[in-house]
Formats: structure tokens, sequence, C-alpha cells
């Protein structure tokens, strides 16, 4: 937020002094962080509340956090040899107003959000070979055919992951299935649609990236003109969130789809439905007697049942402010945050497939699946042991959730 926030006041239209912009570096360079409350911002006349908590700091009032510890700001600035900035006319407000959390957190958003995604398609390609599916279903031209563009990207990485099964051709004669569940043969489909919608919302956090968002904006005159305060100073609206809000709403509802996906795939192979998947029930060697990773689809429901919650948009419900000419507001940032929760429960889902699926693979070694699997296999192992007999399995998704976050299957 304070990066965002310095670049943007760089840009020359919003009436500042160049030390203003530096101060706020000063500080980014000296490790300060301002303590800045997490709520209290409604994304439409800029995110006030939190911004004026980093100006705060600025000015050496308020709090900062450094090593972990929370100090008064004016002891912060003086250990670290930096004075507090006075501001002038203009700056208090270039601070304050603009849309730099709600950039930030979907900035960060997106960052991670990729990581999680490409552990979603390595969890789905060990999947398809934990299940013995087909990779009939990732045809190109089948892909071809619909159009779609995020579709036929994630059908050609799952060929990619997939290549070189020694898994898929060991049951391609005499399998009595016609069709696998539509959470491995529709993959492509339900990723693709989310994958578009990701790429959406990165596009408009990147253009944001760019942007200048306070309000009012002080132009420059155009050269060989004199200035004129009536034409160059400007109050308008950019820093009303809804250009993000609504993007940040709807990755709410992409990672709902990768999140559902994946605990189906998950119950899928716990399940025992399917005799000729070669799985055990549970994906436990001893069935009856242990009850294996019975319990991890738990969890992966009860996150998906939350995200389910998430998913109702934050911008479509209007709260008005400031005596009614803050009339309309746009709740990004509650909508950052509600993206930021449903992502966490996105990579514990995928973890947890991950943690069935690499289970699963052991019922049919020797055999190896692709090369790809079997790296994203190994990292696994490395942290997890295969299943023997019944444990604490809290750990093992902790694990692999780590991986996930680390950006592992990347």
């Amino acid at each position: 937020m304070m990066l965002l926030l310095a670049a943007s006041l760089c840009r020359g239209m919003s009436g500042v002094r160049a030390v203003i912009p530096e101060q706020i570096v000063r500080l980014l360079n000296a490790g300060l962080t301002p303590l800045v409350p997490s709520v209290g911002s409604v994304g439409a006349s800029g995110d006030l509340a939190p911004l004026a908590h980093v100006a705060l700091a600025l000015i050496g009032e308020g709090f900062i956090t450094q090593h972990g510890k929370t100090i008064p700001a004016s002891e912060a600035l003086a250990n670290a040899n930096i004075s507090p900035v006075a501001l002038e006319a203009k700056e208090g407000l270039a601070l304050i107003n603009g849309t730099h959390l709600m950039a930030a957190q979907g900035a960060l958003l997106c960052h991670d959000a990729d990581l999680t995604f490409d552990a979603a398609l390595v969890a789905a390609a060990m999947s398809i070979d934990a299940s013995r599916g087909t990779d009939a279903f990732l045809d190109p031209r089948v892909h071809e055919a619909r159009q779609q563009s995020g579709q036929q990207l994630v059908a050609s990485r799952l060929r990619s992951l997939l290549e070189g099964s020694e898994v898929i051709p060991s049951h391609r004669e005499n399998d009595p299935r016609v069709q696998d569940p539509y959470s491995l043969r529709c993959t492509p489909q339900v990723l693709g649609g989310a994958l578009d919608c990701m790429l959406y919302v990165e596009q408009s956090i990147s253009d944001e990236l760019g942007a200048v968002t306070d309000n009012p904006l002080v132009f420059a005159p155009e050269p060989g003109q004199a200035p004129d305060p009536h034409s160059s100073i400007v109050s308008a609206g950019n820093f009303h969130g809804m250009p993000l809000a609504i993007p940040l709403d709807a990755m709410t509802i992409a990672l709902a789809h990768v999140a559902g996906i994946s605990e189906r795939r998950t119950f899928w192979m716990l399940s025992n439905f399917d005799p000729e998947a070669h799985l055990k029930p549970y994906l436990t060697p001893k069935p009856g007697l242990n009850s294996g990773l019975m319990i991890v689809q738990y969890t992966a429901a009860a996150c998906c049942n939350e995200i389910i919650t998430l998913s109702t948009p934050a911008s479509v419900s209007n709260v008005v402010t400031s005596a009614g000419i803050e009339d309309y507001n746009s709740f990004g940032p509650r909508a950052a945050a509600k993206a930021r929760r449903a992502l966490e429960l996105t990579q514990t889902v995928v973890a947890i497939e991950l943690l069935c699926a690499a289970q699963g693979l052991e019922y049919h070694r020797p055999l190896k699946s692709g090369a790809a699997v079997e790296r994203a296999h190994a990292a696994i192992r490395a942290k997890v042991p295969a299943l023997q007999d019944d444990r604490v399995l809290a750990p093992d998704i902790d694990a692999v959730l780590r991986l996930v976050q680390a950006g592992a299957f990347s």
C-alpha cells in the first residue's frame, strides 16, 4: 500500500512536494511499517482510514511495527534517524485519498492465486492418474472446438503434466468405463473458466498499479499556456474503488470453483465408488481397521462451505456515508479481504487433494505418472511419508499447504 501510494504521488498529478513520496520510501527502506487497522475503508472516497494511519506515521504520530514490535511512530522515526515531515496544502488529502489499499491487496492476491492455480493443475493431473482416469478428454481438438482460451490452456497444461504417464496406457484396453466423472473430465472447462476470470482480475489490478487515484487532481498547463486554476485543479472521482471491487468479488467466485472441483476429486478418490480405480476405501492399506485419509475430506468440505459464504459480493451492497454525499460506495477492501480468505481456504483444499492423490499413486506402483507429476509427488514425499497406519493428519495437510504457498508446484 505504501509503495503504491508513493508511486501514485510521483506521477505529478497530486499537488504534493517530492519530499512526501521520499518520506514514504524512507520508511520502507528502514523496514518501518505503520500500524493500520484491517477494517475501516468503504473503498469509495479512497481508502481513507487505512491511508490516514500511514500518513500519521510520516508525520511522527500513530504507531509503527518493526522487528515484530509495535512502538510509537515518533520513537521509531528517531531510532531510524528520520525526521517527521510537516505537511503543506493539499498534501494531507493526497496522502489519504486513493485506492492503494485495495490495489495492494489485489496485487498480492493475484500473485498468490497464480501459485495456487499452478498447484491445482498439478493436483488435478495427479488425481487423474491416481483414479486411473483417461486422458481422452484432453484431446486438443475438443478444446479448439469450444473456442475458450482458458479451457484450451488448462487442457494443454494437463497434457504436459501427464506426458509420459505409464498409468494411462496401462488400462486403455479392456477398461469397461465409458466416461470419467465431471470432476476429472470437465477439469479443463471448470478451471479454464476460473483462469479466464483470474486473468481479468489481474488485468484490472495491473491497470490500477499505474493509476493516479486521489482527488482533486492537479494538471500542468499545456506547453505555451498560462496556468489556469479553474481548469488545472479538477475534482472528480478516481478514488472510487468499483473498477477493483467487482474484479475482486469475481476472484472469490473463481476460487470457489478451483476449490470446489478439487474437493470433488478428493471425494472421488476416497469414496471407493469405482472398482476400476484400483484404490482402497479412504486410501488406507488397512480398510475397516483404519480410517485412512477419510477425515481430510471433511476439512476440504468445511473449507468449501466457507468459500461459498464468502462468494456473496461485497460490491453489490451499498451503505451510504458522509451525510449522504458519498452515496454509492464500492466496498472494494472488503471484497479483497474476502478474496484473501477464500484463497487461504482454497490453498488448503488443493493441499488436501495433493495429499490424497499422492497416496493414490502408491497403489499403481511400479507404474509412473508423467515426469512433472512425479516431481510433484517426490516433493510431497520429501515432507510427508506414504500412509501405512492411521496417524494425526493435520501436520501432513500443513506440510503440503506450505509447499503450495511456496510455489513448489509452479
